[in-house]
């Protein structure tokens, strides 16, 4: 399994308008789909929620901020049907059980639950229940809250892949968390991805080099906009450039080289492999020193250079001009 995802989020801003528009960028850059947020705002918060009250000038609170964040049914579906015709999955990370249901009937095929609801076994058993594939984000999860999600989905026969994420916006390199992908592999011997948040190119990258087989990032038309993931998102060109290196490291991994078999090189080494020839005129028994040899291209018109130590200190059976090379014939034994 290997997939591509670029996270709109709420890059749209509560625009319906955006929304396509991003759809419509995303579909020439490689990806393989796309991932909302379903918010609804009486179901998942309250006028009590704290965080990032203040970020917005035209939300007074962040009930506010979700409740102009929401789309009906009819426009999810229609956002859902964009995304088939120009052949991306859409997938959205719900953040409430109200939000499961819509998502089931706009037809999602798997879902993305976000690190924050890890714990939130109450979403987990609604997502359960529909069968469909989880792709678990580990950022706010300690090893024994994932643990006990874990041995909750297998409960549940459920499948399911976790990525390796950090809650920083946006993520800088002391915390990318690398070694987690690989630790990740050996203790759920499942998928393993990389959730990125530091909005730069090389990070997912090396994320492929290192294991990863999901890549998910958040994407923004320019950093200049207004949103709270902006700055920890790339845009398009980046994401057009990510993901063909991606794909590219991918292929590599997925076609081991072997180095006890090099057949395929056989014309090239004769090209470029060398042969033993003499740097000066020499005379007829001349015993031959390493100063008296050179290496010249191409292999089999003389002794192979490998076996020079062979050569130095026998004798030369006849007069040898400058740059001449050196076959066993030359040589008295």
């Amino acid at each position: 399994m290997s997939i591509i995802i670029a996270e709109i989020g709420q890059a749209h801003d509560g625009s319906l308008g955006m929304a396509h528009a991003y759809i419509d960028a995303l579909a020439n850059t490689g990806v393989d789909a796309v991932k909302f947020q379903t918010h609804i705002a009486e179901a998942e918060s309250s006028i009590y929620e704290p965080f990032r009250v203040k970020f917005s000038r035209q939300d007074s609170t962040r009930f506010d901020y979700w409740k102009r964040m929401e789309f009906s049914l009819q426009q999810w579906k229609e956002l859902k049907t964009h995304c088939d015709e120009v052949g991306l999955e859409f997938i959205s990370s719900p953040f409430s059980n109200a939000a499961v249901d819509l998502l089931e009937e706009v037809g999602v095929k798997r879902y993305k639950i976000g690190s924050g609801e890890i714990t939130n076994f109450l979403l987990l058993e609604k997502v359960a229940r529909t069968g469909k594939p989880i792709i678990l984000s580990s950022g706010m999860s300690s090893f024994d809250e994932l643990d006990e999600a874990v041995t909750f989905l297998k409960s549940k026969n459920v499948e399911y892949s976790i990525l390796q994420c950090t809650t920083s916006y946006p993520t800088k390199p002391d915390q990318y968390g690398f070694n987690v992908i690989t630790e990740l592999k050996e203790r759920y011997k499942v998928a393993v991805g990389f959730s990125d948040h530091s909005a730069k190119i090389e990070t997912c990258i090396a994320a492929a080099a290192l294991g990863a087989e999901i890549f998910e990032f958040h994407v923004v038309f320019n950093r200049k906009q207004f949103g709270p993931d902006v700055l920890s998102s790339l845009t398009i060109d980046e994401i057009k450039l990510i993901s063909q290196s991606i794909k590219n490291i991918l292929t590599a991994i997925n076609n081991p080289i072997n180095k006890n078999d090099n057949s395929e090189f056989k014309d090239l080494k004769n090209i470029f492999e060398k042969s033993l020839s003499v740097n000066k005129d020499l005379n007829k028994g001349h015993k031959l020193s390493f100063s008296d040899l050179e290496a010249k291209k191409p292999a089999k018109k003389g002794i192979t250079a490998t076996f020079f130590r062979d050569v130095v200190g026998k004798v030369i059976n006849r007069d040898m001009k400058k740059w001449e090379f050196l076959n066993i014939e030359d040589i008295n034994d």
